[in-house]
């Protein structure tokens, strides 16, 4: 072949990646094409675009991820965030659902209960000793079994059987006569699934979806019953005492320790958050049939607030965001969640990094096919970087290389950008959230003190002086009722390096400047913090032990 022929081929190559190499980057940034002028766009689709430098870049990334978490920002995204919480209050079928569970713990329950935790990859069985708030509780054993495809695949009854037989081994390790007794032995089932709820005891199985089997031919059965009715079959005399979701047993397994838990948190793999609300701030219509008497003993009620629906239209996005949304299976649907959870902080920085490769030549703009793919990222990997404190990041640079395999090992330069976008995505997402949480604060505060937050003024000297006084006095007052602990379970709000402080930092500033605002002496406010982020492990199956608790100590009044 002669030197002029390769010289063509080699032009001829090198026209074919520069198309490539633009047209891909019009798919995954539409956006940012649509703002350059017809003449900028036409040298773009004729060029490789290489135009800025890393540290151009980072620049761009700090402006966009940090401009909407100045304070005033927060505050005014939160007031909308609670506009949209009211909406939903009143007449939504989706979220802000009332639960079942109007009372909490009051610590004093005792008692040794089994609790059940169905996840989406995992069935638990444990065993609470409950002993008081000062003694807290005790996890006398637990069994944890693996929910594999096969299992998933259980239609109907079986996958209740298959539980029945997990709940049989667990006890047979306790004592060979356990859950065989004429006694009932009570259950606490923690469901990781929608279903709809008919008492604190009973709830209708709905489809179940993420490839379970179980709800063909047991739609609409009792989900009670449908348990009971397997462990029979194994001669184990059990009885379900109560049933509640992830956050509702977060929240009730920190309130037996904690007496102002008045709300949980979930962020992991996804987000929720519940409440512990007045029933008078609800639409009637959201309750739908309740039995008879329950609105007489009920005048709090824990809401199920699924807030990973919130912050539409409110919550700034990034050309990244609008990609990941644009291309998620369910656009707008969960906007919040798809800026803040484990699920989608990894695909978040995958989409960044694209841009980057293509256009500020990161990672010597070769970038490994496996990470071409969508959500190829894991948040654990994200996690890892931000927390890597080397010099070198040679930690880091060993993870990438390992997980993903790239042609050249990624220089310093390259880590250390990559280190600051996963750090500005994950500070984003705590930022985002503590304006979520905020927002449902300054919520129930309105709901639950009313108009008990101000102190009416009067124009006589004496009596401003002593109304001045009242008002120290009446601001430690409010200031106490609206300080509350937050029960958190979760990977990402639990063990991503630094998050939950960075979100409690968020919360300091925002409650302290919604105090201030209102004119509450800042003096008089509690030492800790108002709004306390507080882990809640193993809270699947102690806040499931906790519904029992509750449930039997009110069929004994």
């Amino acid at each position: 072949m002669t030197a002029p022929l390769v010289k063509v081929l080699q032009k001829m190559q090198e026209l074919f990646q520069n198309i490539f190499t633009a047209l891909e980057s019009m798919v995954l940034f539409p956006a940012l094409f649509r703002k350059l002028s017809r003449k900028q766009r036409k040298a773009f689709q004729g060029a490789c675009w290489h135009q800025r430098s890393l540290d151009d870049f980072t620049d761009e990334l700090d402006r966009l991820f940090s401009a909407p978490l100045r304070v005033r920002n927060m505050l005014e995204m939160s007031d909308k965030i609670q506009d949209q919480f009211k909406t939903c209050l009143q007449a939504s079928p989706y979220c802000m659902l009332p639960s079942y569970t109007h009372a909490l713990p009051s610590g004093h329950e005792t008692g040794t209960y089994l609790a059940l935790d169905v996840g989406g990859s995992t069935f638990r069985v444990a065993l609470i000793e409950l002993q008081g708030r000062d003694r807290e509780m005790k996890i006398l054993r637990v069994s944890s079994s693996v929910i594999d495809n096969n299992i998933k695949l259980l239609e109907g009854t079986l996958f209740f059987d298959w539980m029945a037989e997990k709940i049989e081994e667990m006890l047979g390790k306790v004592d060979a006569t356990y859950g065989r007794a004429e006694t009932p032995l009570s259950m606490g089932l923690s469901w990781s699934f929608p279903i709809d709820q008919t008492s604190i005891s009973s709830g209708l199985v709905i489809h179940m979806g993420k490839g379970f089997l179980c709800s063909n031919g047991t739609v609409g059965q009792e989900l009670g019953d449908l348990i009971i009715r397997s462990c029979r079959k194994r001669q184990l005399n059990v009885t379900v005492d109560a049933i509640v979701n992830d956050s509702s047993a977060a929240l009730l397994s920190r309130a037996y320790v904690e007496p102002k838990t008045r709300m949980s948190l979930i962020l992991g793999t996804g987000t929720n958050v519940a409440l512990h609300f007045p029933v008078h701030g609800i639409g009637l219509t959201k309750f739908g049939t309740r039995p008879v008497g329950w609105f007489d003993h009920a005048k709090h009620v824990i809401v199920n607030s699924e807030m990973s629906m919130f912050g539409g239209g409110v919550l700034p996005m990034t050309r990244w965001d609008e990609t990941l949304n644009r291309t998620h299976l369910r656009p707008d649907y969960q906007p919040l969640e798809y800026m803040i959870t484990g699920r989608y902080l990894g695909e978040i920085v995958r989409l960044i990094l694209v841009e980057a490769v293509e256009t500020a030549s990161l990672f010597g703009g070769h970038l490994p096919h496996s990470l071409r793919e969508p959500y190829s990222l894991d948040t654990s990997i994200v996690a890892f970087v931000e927390a890597d404190t080397s010099a070198s990041l040679a930690p880091s640079a060993a993870l990438l290389q390992k997980e993903h395999t790239f042609s050249a090992t990624p220089s310093l330069a390259d880590l250390q950008f990559l280190r600051r976008v996963c750090q500005l995505v994950s500070k984003r997402a705590a930022g985002y959230l503590a304006t979520a949480i905020h927002s449902m604060w300054c919520l129930r505060n309105e709901v639950e003190l009313g108009s008990d937050d101000s102190v009416t003024a009067t124009s006589d000297a004496a009596s401003i002086k002593q109304t001045q006084q009242v008002t120290v006095v009446e601001s430690e007052e409010v200031s106490t009722k609206k300080s509350l602990s937050i029960a958190c379970d979760g990977s990402v709000i639990n063990k991503y390096p630094g998050f939950r402080d960075c979100c409690q930092a968020y919360l300091n500033q925002l409650s302290r400047e919604t105090l201030a605002l209102e004119g509450t002496c800042l003096e008089a406010t509690t030492d800790g913090p108002l709004i306390d982020l507080k882990p809640a492990p193993e809270s699947a199956v102690l806040g499931a032990a906790v519904a029992v608790a509750i449930a039997v100590a009110e069929k004994s009044i």
